[in-house]
């Protein structure tokens, strides 16, 4: 199975330290070696990077560890495939146009007889089951929806669509407008909420630490998502099974 990785915050942030631990799960503490890829918000506008080599020696990964981009929605991806071939069209993050905003998507898991007829503009570019299922996700958004809908009313649409995509297998998946971080959990996701006051913090596929408190000020706030926990020094919140949560500003939201 993929990892995921995933930050929400009420104002940039870079997440350099998270993806430095996250990038060795790609060859040094995990065997998710078919590629990899990152989507930062920016405003309306989305840097995206993917790669098909392991994100322990891609160049492009060490560029992220090292340029400090912020941003205040992040989603990341480090891939063992499972359908289609190792390539630049099959690595997450996706990203799509809806409502005149970019959509971003990633997903780990494996999903069976799952290939429903897309009839709109959305369609996939590569052969995976994950950007299938993707595109089917932001046809079925738009035809729910005459106008732009609000975060509520996007997370109850959402988590039904969810709820009929994953009994064909395993559909844990990180989803952004920019405006809020939609996170689904099938089976292992977790995330771990950051506000002040700021402390030392260790990675758990590293020995690297940072102390947060230096990096930060009081109003922070910032939450975590990753398949597993990155750091072990830290509460990490594990998601329920077949739970969609919608993170906005550094916090969870009750919807």
């Amino acid at each position: 199975m993929c990892q995921l990785l995933g930050m929400n915050c009420n104002t940039p942030t870079d997440v350099t330290f998270s993806f430095t631990g996250f990038a060795q799960r790609a060859g040094h503490t995990g065997d998710h070696c078919d590629g990899w890829g990152i989507a930062f918000f920016e405003d309306k506008g989305v840097r995206h990077f993917v790669d098909h080599e392991r994100a322990v020696d891609s160049p492009i990964a060490e560029l992220i560890r090292r340029y400090p981009i912020k941003s205040c929605n992040v989603i990341s991806h480090i891939r063992k495939a499972t359908q289609g071939a190792v390539g630049l069209q099959n690595c997450h993050p996706f990203v799509r146009e809806l409502w005149g905003r970019y959509w971003v998507f990633a997903h780990n898991g494996d999903l069976k007889d799952f290939r429903p007829r897309l009839h709109s503009h959305f369609r996939p570019v590569g052969t995976t089951d994950s950007e299938h299922a993707f595109c089917w996700l932001m046809q079925e958004l738009a035809k729910s929806h005459a106008g732009v809908p609000s975060i509520a009313e996007l997370t109850i649409t959402l988590r039904d669509l969810a709820a009929r995509i994953a009994p064909h297998g395993t559909f844990n998946f990180l989803l952004s407008n920019g405006q809020a971080l939609w996170a689904h959990a099938s089976t292992h996701l977790y995330y771990v909420e950051r506000r002040h006051p700021f402390g030392h913090v260790h990675l758990s596929d590293e020995d690297l630490s940072l102390d947060f408190s230096q990096e930060t000020q009081e109003t922070d706030e910032v939450v975590v998502i990753a398949t597993s926990p990155l750091t072990t020094n830290e509460v990490w919140t594990a998601f329920a099974h077949g739970e969609l949560v919608v993170f906005t500003d550094g916090r969870r939201l009750t919807t």
